[in-house]
């Protein structure tokens, strides 16, 4: 059966699994199976509830209680952990779902790169997908017709062409494929999946986990790089999230960092337990349940479920089989399948609004991963504009921005969404309208706003220390409960110990055990008498 959708694929699944209480790991299993996919560790299934949160489906939980809606379930295949070197990779297969997610990636604006860059990636997906250049195929101007970027200039789609025409000539798809991989994975924003937050002042930025640590973006730069192996500790308390690490010269660190919501900062979270352990142990033995808060708050707890990325590469290879078939699907088709956008032709009536401004351009001075690795927490420029990834295309959107953000990524030329356009067309205001309705009332507005956050920040603070200490409360009076019945069931044991000697002579003792003790015996006994009686008769 050949795919044409994925989400139909999934519908029929739940259709036979109804009724079977099935789990996470038979479905994703069960599309492993039909992609002829080995290489799976690098892969996950993500899911978006009526609130519009994303999650990745748990494949040690049954399916149906993880949804909020109803059926028929929207799901995706992504690439969930990105393998430090996707060049390296044992299987063509997995190389060309991680193509097709990244390519997804820049054209989400979540891969940064500068403009030569971004002219060889696209060369590489164009001849991947086309093959040689022939003019009696492709007309002047063939490479605007086919969206890259959520935004590109005439100037940039020319040099895509001149690199197409002159320097990929004879390139097979894998051949091409494999370069855009080696291309991708050195710039700065590789494997970056983005978690809006605020910084503790309320300055917007983006969270991520990668492959070679955790990271902050934030205005055009990358604030925050910690390795993995910095990392000690992450935790989340309702909307606040915090990252522990210790640097170089035992230097402490905490950074605090604030989610839209509360859901949303438990994802972040888990997605932070999840890459910390696929990344930094060595082992999955050594994986640990984590919880997300300390011993009198009521937090979460969260285990990490499957392999580690170096046991991965072990096992990948061991892999010894004849390549799977893959083209024969054809690369628009399993790219539909997946959910991952393939190349398309662009929208006639969007063209002339994408060609509107150019790529952001990237510093090269922190390209290669390594190498902005080695440079510690230094503050790596990593586009002469605001990173601002757009909103993903339905089933798998990001947190949904306020006017004040999508006005702020419009004056900067970040890309918009494809329902921000939708809105803008059906009269959301402009840069300009928005201008005309003065700084003050913008200013006055943020006050106020900042005034009613503050006043909720303190009433949370309270609530969490009232709800403290009644937890510290009941946990101390649950302990004396607990010491007292060992202590009865010390003393009425045969332990011949002086101090439990002593207790059992004061008349006290002897008050409790014939008057309390002895009675209350003599009903158990008689009760368990009682129902032995009613299972022999049985």
């Amino acid at each position: 059966m050949e795919i044409a959708n994925l989400s139909a694929l999934i519908l029929d699944i739940h259709k036979l699994s109804k009724g079977r209480d099935a789990k996470g790991q038979y479905l994703f299993d069960l599309i492993c199976h039909h992609l002829n996919l080995l290489e799976k560790d690098y892969f996950g299934i993500r899911y978006v509830d009526p609130d519009k949160q994303r999650h990745w489906l748990e494949f040690t939980k049954s399916i149906s209680k993880q949804m909020k809606s109803q059926p028929p379930f929207i799901m995706c295949l992504r690439v969930k952990f990105y393998p430090p070197d996707p060049a390296a990779l044992k299987e063509e297969i997995t190389r060309y779902l991680v193509f097709l997610q990244i390519k997804r990636d820049l054209y989400h604006g979540r891969l940064l790169c500068k403009t030569s860059d971004a002219a060889m990636l696209a060369a590489y997906i164009l001849q991947a997908e086309i093959g040689d250049y022939d003019p009696g195929k492709h007309p002047e101007g063939y490479s605007s017709k086919f969206q890259f970027f959520p935004k590109h200039s005439e100037k940039l789609e020319r040099r895509i062409a001149d690199i197409h025409k002159t320097e990929l000539i004879g390139q097979t798809p894998e051949t091409a494929e494999l370069k855009f991989l080696q291309k991708a994975q050195m710039l700065e924003t590789y494997g970056v999946d983005p978690h809006p937050c605020k910084d503790v002042s309320g300055n917007p930025a983006f969270l991520a986990f990668t492959p070679f640590g955790f990271v902050v973006l934030q205005g055009n730069k990358r604030v925050h790089f910690l390795k993995w192996n910095e990392v000690t500790k992450l935790k989340f308390e309702g909307k606040t999230f915090h990252i522990y690490a210790n640097q170089k010269e035992d230097k402490k660190i905490i950074l605090t960092y604030f989610a839209p919501t509360p859901e949303a900062c438990k994802h972040l979270w888990k997605c932070g337990v999840e890459n910390q352990a696929f990344y930094k142990l060595e082992k999955s033995s050594q994986v640990r349940t984590v919880s997300s808060s300390n011993l009198f708050f009521k937090g979460s707890r969260f285990r990490y479920s499957g392999r580690v990325a170096k046991e991965v590469m072990e096992q990948s290879a061991k892999i010894k089989r004849e390549p799977p078939e893959i083209h024969s699907l054809g690369p628009r088709m399993l790219g539909k399948a997946l959910g991952v956008l393939p190349l398309y032709p662009a929208l006639m009536g969007q063209q002339d609004q994408l060609r509107a401004s150019p790529l952001p351009m990237t510093s090269p001075s922190y390209a290669v991963p390594t190498t902005a690795m080695d440079s510690g927490d230094g503050t790596a420029v990593i586009s002469s504009e605001t990173y601002s990834p757009s909103d993903s295309v339905l089933p798998t959107p990001v947190a949904e921005h306020s006017l004040e953000m999508a006005v702020s990524r419009q004056i900067n030329g970040a890309p918009c969404s494809i329902e921000e356009e939708k809105e803008s067309e059906a009269g959301t205001p402009t840069v300009g309208d928005v201008t005309e309705l003065g700084v003050d009332s913008r200013v006055a507005g943020r006050v106020q706003s900042a005034g009613g956050e503050a006043a909720l920040s303190e009433t949370e603070q309270v609530n969490k220390f009232v709800l403290s200490v009644l937890r510290l409360l009941l946990v101390t009076i649950g302990l004396l409960f607990v010491l007292l019945l060992l202590l009865i069931i010390l003393t009425e044991s045969d332990l011949d110990i002086a101090f439990l000697r002593d207790i059992r002579q004061t008349p006290e003792f002897e008050q409790f055990h014939y008057e309390y003790f002895c009675p209350l015996r003599r009903w158990f006994a008689c009760k368990l008498r009682w129902v032995g009686g009613l299972l022999i008769n049985k």
